[in-house]
């Protein structure tokens, strides 16, 4: 029970946040108040603790929010994404080789620690993988949590500063009355895709599960209707404060250290990924700022939310997402283990 009160305190803290950010109009305010009030307070050592348990639930409502978006229309559109597709799996190559060797000879990381902290995967996938072959952790996860927080930030203020989008509170959020039917089918899509996402092995079980039992219910009409927006707002106030905290124990020196290096590989990885973005432009007619939501190194959650909020096609944006996820976590192993029999060949 001791553990309540510092619960309770970091979800203020981020609430507080949240608000105030929202208070100031800044990009993306519910989550991203949430998560620099919370990440402050972890490096001032305040006694506060994430609500880690409560992620599943928060991750499965924005899967389901983010599954309202998927329309009939969509199918015909997808026959147009092989080609992307492919220019994703050329720019998850480049970013890997041009990263990995910016943290061994930059961050001074060991080549197997600088390996999995370049790769542009999942935080949970490239730590468990990384450690199994011999990697150190810390670094892993520092690399790869300030890389997300970065990328948000970067991401979020690009489109709201200089693109003038929206990138607010309200997430666009589908105008249609909700009844006690739709109701129902929206938590059925957040618990029956939670425990399908887990059966299956998905990454991001809870979220990529309610995502795709939702795009199923809205593509087929069953329901048009979505989460109600203070769900939504308090689940993103939710997400944050459990990315803030991730900062708790460690040093503001180390964390400074290790953002230096995550502001540089984020800026190498966003120049790869706009020129992706215009070789998806020319080559397949996508919008350059949704090809941008689609190859930015943040979570697949996070970018889903932004790609909601400025009105870009979340569906494009989190298929590509789950495709470099799942490229990564099948290619990283495979080619560390050819480079490590290369090394080892006399």
């Amino acid at each position: 029970m001791e553990t309540l009160p510092r619960i309770a305190l970091a979800l203020a803290i981020g609430a507080v946040g949240g608000a105030v950010f929202h208070i100031l109009s800044l990009p993306l305010p519910w989550m991203l108040g949430a998560l620099f009030a919370t990440m402050a307070a972890s490096l001032a050592n305040a006694p506060i603790l994430g609500p880690a348990r409560l992620r599943p639930a928060v991750v499965a409502v924005i899967g389901v929010l983010l599954g309202s978006r998927f329309t009939p229309d969509i199918i015909d559109e997808a026959r147009a994404w092989t080609g992307t597709v492919a220019i994703l799996m050329v720019y998850v190559i480049a970013v890997a080789v041009v990263v990995v060797p910016f943290y061994r000879f930059v961050g001074k990381f060991d080549w197997v620690t600088a390996y999995f902290a370049g790769m542009p995967g999942g935080l949970s996938e490239m730590i468990e993988i990384g450690e199994a072959s011999g990697a150190k952790p810390a670094p892993i996860i520092l690399a790869h949590s300030l890389r997300i927080v970065v990328t948000i930030a970067l991401i979020a203020f690009w489109f709201r500063i200089v693109e003038g989008h929206e990138v607010g509170a309200s997430m666009g959020a589908v105008e249609v009355l909700l009844t006690w039917l739709d109701a129902l089918l929206l938590l059925a899509s957040a618990v029956v895709g939670s425990l399908v996402g887990k059966r299956l092995g998905f990454p991001a079980p809870t979220f990529l599960g309610p995502l795709l039992v939702s795009a199923v219910l809205h593509l087929a009409g069953l329901t048009e209707s979505a989460p109600p927006g203070i769900l939504v707002n308090t689940a993103q106030v939710l997400l944050g404060t459990v990315l803030g905290c991730r900062f708790l124990g460690i040093s503001a020196r180390t964390v400074l250290s290790a953002a230096a290096l995550a502001i540089g590989s984020t800026l190498l990885t966003l120049a790869l990924a706009f020129g992706a973005g215009l070789a998806m432009w020319h080559l397949a007619g996508i919008g350059p700022e949704q090809a941008l939501l689609a190859l930015a190194p943040g979570g697949l959650t996070e970018m889903g939310l932004i790609a909601l909020a400025i009105q870009a096609d979340v569906a494009f944006v989190a298929l590509h997402h789950v495709v470099r996820i799942l490229f990564v976590i099948v290619l990283a192993p495979v080619a560390f283990r050819l480079l490590l029999a290369r090394r080892s060949t006399p």
